[in-house]
């Protein structure tokens, strides 16, 4: 195994996790309050499931996005 092309993927997969899970979020909280089924002024729990098939790796993450 080659360590830093192994750390170089892994921060390219989390980056590009990370902006498009951002975009994705924005968007769904604007659609939201459009509609009314939220103001804008919750805090809203969110999970996130990391898997990996080949590793048997399936971990969950459990945090909050607060909109005020």
């Amino acid at each position: 195994m080659n360590e830093e092309t192994f750390n170089l993927s892994i921060r390219k997969f989390l980056k590009m996790v990370g902006v498009k899970s951002q975009r994705e979020i924005e968007q769904a909280v604007v659609a939201a309050i459009a509609s009314g089924a939220i103001t804008g002024t919750e805090t809203l729990a969110a999970t996130m499931t990391l898997e990996i098939a080949g590793l048997k790796l399936k971990v969950r993450f459990d945090g909050d996005i607060s909109l005020q």
